[in-house]
């Protein structure tokens, strides 16, 4: 068997396993205690085309660059409002330097992170030097191509939204952000990603706080229904309440 059909089955065979034995307990509620939604998150939005027909210049379907750059600003960088800034030419390389890390490496220490001078935060380094971060953060392309985009596709057996939730759940109260792929496909209305770091426990299951690239302003959610084991849009920015599949994303070098 070639290594390229060993991967591929390894891959297919995670993404239908059925649910593993849930943990004995955990935590009712949890949030990455370091994550500031209103300070740690991007301050301009992912766009979306279908919005803004003829539209030129349009930040539009970069929410996987944006998902997985404020996770590797989370994770790799360091702000310094003391230090004096510099050029728009050096910000685009510090967060090159920033997005050049693996988004499922482990956080760097304060030492070894790439330092962001003459602001306090992403918030507001990205408000003050939009253009530079965007360059920064590079094409779009090869999120379009990610080979592991097909799920959105694919049916899911029982018992796999529920053990994705204990990832996530296990991910979140150990203190990580965790990125997810959502989708209500074949509906042409949610091929998506957004960034969970708190929950929940509420009466119908489980409420996941996640930040979405395309709303900066707010938090968005999305819940998972405990009693039909499946996640529900319950907050995602212009999508219609209603039933959606879940994935983990880059938190591998496979997947």
């Amino acid at each position: 068997m070639s290594r390229i059909a060993v991967v591929l089955l390894a891959v297919v065979t995670a993404a239908c396993a059925h649910a593993p034995v849930r943990p004995a307990a955990r935590p009712a509620a949890a949030s990455v205690p370091a994550f500031s939604f209103a300070d740690d998150t991007f301050a301009f939005r992912n766009d979306i085309r279908a919005h803004h027909a003829d539209a030129d210049d349009l930040y539009a379907n970069y929410c996987f660059v944006l998902a997985r750059g404020m996770r590797q600003f989370h994770q790799f960088a360091r702000f310094e409002p003391a230090a004096p800034r510099v050029e728009a030419d050096e910000y685009t390389r510090r967060v090159r330097a920033v997005t050049s890390h693996a988004a499922w490496a482990p956080p760097l220490p304060p030492a070894e992170r790439v330092v962001i001078p003459g602001f306090a935060n992403l918030r507001a380094f990205s408000a003050a030097e939009e253009a530079a971060v965007k360059a920064g953060l590079g094409s779009r392309f090869w999120t379009f191509v990610h080979w592991t985009n097909w799920r959105v596709t694919m049916p899911v057996p029982d018992g796999h939204q529920a053990a994705v939730l204990d990832e996530v759940l296990a991910e979140l109260a150990a203190g990580r952000l965790v990125q997810l792929l959502v989708t209500n496909w074949p509906k042409q209305e949610l091929n998506h990603t957004v960034v969970a770091y708190a929950y929940r426990g509420v009466d119908d299951g489980v409420e996941v706080s996640v930040w979405d690239p395309n709303d900066p302003a707010g938090p968005g959610a999305v819940l998972f229904d405990a009693r039909r084991e499946r996640f529900v849009a319950s907050r995602v920015y212009d999508t219609r309440v209603g039933p959606i599949r879940v994935f983990r994303m880059y938190y591998s070098w496979l997947l």
